[in-house]
This record gives structure tokens, C-alpha cells and sequence, in this order.
């Protein structure tokens, strides 16, 4: 196993308030703070620790800092990278360092605006656009100041600073209040909301539990264009936000697994596990909606679930 201590994996293991990340495990899952990432990793590290024999820890990392420690060898595995969201640490790490593999099996996602079905029918909005009209935006008003709200994303999220050209491309960046929280937060809201009978809009996708929790309606928007779709994040240029562009729908994402690439001679058994991972909406769905609503104990209910995929654990572990 590499184990290799550098000053970069030393400022990483600052950075996340632990020390002596490197060596803690024989393999470290860098886990981000979203629920089905949380799920996916506790299912990995049980599949890992009962059959390969290896030793797995999981600490809590923001994307660019499993990167890095992926490539200096402090962290090992992401357990789902959202693409096209994350592809400059794609470019960087896959294609360019090699430090990092991607496994080939993407589950498919969608990302968007969403609206309960009840804000739809009270409102009539049916398309994105339609929140730079100072009147609708109205209608989501919140706190009062006579601008609309709308949850855009968590910090740290590749996806926040999407929405954020998003909303300055189709002008509603003017009548809306871009709200930025953490997802438990905002998904209180829209329970909240929906038990109050109050309007709401708010960055969705899938998989996600709350698509099964609750009746929700994706916002129309023009069809994504790659030729409209100008994205830079705040890695790429200062002027990040002033440069871009996006007055498209979102393209269709998938959710990567990635791993160190060392791992494929340090531990090629693991390696060759998670190169072989298939997930789908459905079943990435189904735990994050046991982990969140159903209020499950992750680490058991990775036991359970393993227990009730076997045919399928077994096929990744040939």
C-alpha cells in the first residue's frame, strides 16, 4: 500500500481536521456531504472489510481535497463523483496526472429546478425562466425583502457554482435571493413547506430520496446545448462568474466511482472490485431514502444491504 507522507497529504489532513490521514486505514474513502455518497461508501467499506480483508476508514472531504489526497496517496477511493459537475478534477487527475481511474459505470442522474406539484398548481409556473419575471419571483418570497428565494446548493459544491451562472444567465440572479445551505437544511424546508402549503423552488436531482418523499415537478428549460453551456468554476478564473454562461437545461450526469490508480498495483484485488461497481437511479434511490427518511444506521444498513444484493456484490468481487 502506498503510505507516502507528503507536506501536500500533511496541509490535507490540517485542512479536514484530522491528523496523520496517511497510514490511518489501509484505505481511506474520501466522503463528501451529500446523503448518497454517505450510503455508497458505507456499503463499499462493508464489501471491502468482509471480503478482501482490508482495512477501510472513511473521512469527511470536499471534493478537491479527495483529489488532491488521491493523487499524494493520503485518500484512496471517492465513492461518487458527479460528472460533468466535477470535471475539471476529472482533467486534472484522470486525464492529464493519471493519478486517479475512473470506473466506466456511471449512474445516470438529472439535475435541475424543481417545484412541489401543490407550488405549481397555486403558481402556474411551469419553466425556469419565468423566476426573472419580478411578479413570480414574488411568489417565493420568504423573508420578507419582496425577492424571491431559491436553495441553489451547498458550499463547496461544483454544482452551486453552476446554479449561480445559471441564475445570472437566465436573469433571475435580479428578482431571486441565491440561498446557499446545507442540504439537510434545505430539504427541511421543502418538508416544512410542504406541510405549511407554501411555494417553494429549489435545486433537485437523482437519485435522491425526495423524489420518492415527495410529489416534485423539474422546471422546463431550453434543451442543453454544448455550444451554450460556458462553465467555469472558481479553479479556472478569478472571473469565473463574469465569464460564464449557461441559458441551457443541465446535460444528463452520471456518477462516477474513482479511485487512486496506485491501488491497482497495491491493491489490485480492491482495484479490480471497484472497476467493476454498478449501481443504478433506482438503487442509489432506495438508500438514500433509508438513510434520510427512514432514519436507518448507515453501517447497518450497509450490512443489510449487502445481504440482500449478494448475486449482486458477488459479481463485482469476480
Amino acid at each position: 500500500m502506498n503510505t507516502k507522507k507528503t507536506i501536500v497529504g500533511s496541509i490535507l489532513a490540517a485542512s479536514i481536521g484530522i491528523s496523520g490521514i496517511a497510514g490511518a486505514a489501509d484505505l481511506v474513502l474520501g466522503v463528501p456531504n451529500w446523503p448518497s455518497v454517505k450510503a455508497t461508501g458505507e456499503i463499499l467499506k462493508h464489501i471491502i472489510e468482509e471480503n478482501l480483508g482490508v482495512e477501510v476508514e472513511i473521512q469527511n472531504a470536499t471534493n478537491p481535497i479527495v483529489f488532491e489526497a488521491m493523487d499524494s496517496g493520503s485518500m484512496h477511493v471517492h465513492p461518487e463523483v458527479w460528472m460533468p459537475n466535477q470535471q475539471n478534477l476529472h482533467d486534472t487527475y484522470v486525464t492529464e496526472k493519471r493519478s486517479v481511474t475512473m470506473n466506466p459505470n456511471g449512474v445516470v442522474a438529472f439535475q435541475g429546478m424543481c417545484v412541489t406539484k401543490d407550488t405549481a398548481e397555486r403558481t402556474g409556473i411551469t419553466d425556469l425562466v419565468s423566476l426573472s419575471d419580478p411578479e413570480t419571483a414574488a411568489l417565493f418570497d420568504t423573508d420578507g425583502d419582496g425577492k424571491g428565494n431559491i436553495w441553489i446548493g451547498a458550499a463547496g459544491w461544483a454544482s452551486t457554482n453552476v446554479e449561480r451562472v445559471r441564475a445570472k444567465s437566465y436573469g433571475y440572479d435580479e428578482t431571486m435571493n441565491l440561498d446557499v445551505m446545507d442540504e439537510s437544511l434545505a430539504m427541511a424546508q421543502v418538508d416544512a413547506a410542504v406541510t405549511r402549503g407554501d411555494n417553494i423552488v429549489f435545486f433537485c436531482y437523482t437519485p435522491h430520496h425526495m423524489f420518492a418523499l415527495h410529489e416534485l415537478i423539474p422546471l422546463i428549460e431550453p434543451k442543453h446545448d454544448p455550444a451554450k453551456w460556458n462553465v467555469l468554476q472558481p479553479t479556472d478564473d478569478p472571473d469565473w462568474l463574469e465569464k460564464s454562461s449557461a441559458p441551457v437545461a443541465w446535460t444528463v450526469a452520471r456518477l462516477h466511482i474513482m479511485y487512486a490508480s496506485d491501488l491497482e498495483k497495491d491493491q489490485p484485488e480492491v482495484a479490480n472490485f471497484l472497476s467493476k461497481v454498478k449501481l443504478d437511479t433506482g438503487l442509489v434511490t432506495e438508500m438514500t431514502y433509508a438513510v434520510i427518511v427512514e432514519k436507518r444506521d448507515m453501517s447497518e444498513y450497509a450490512v443489510e444491504w449487502v445481504e440482500g444484493h449478494s448475486d449482486l456484490v458477488e459479481s463485482w468481487l469476480r
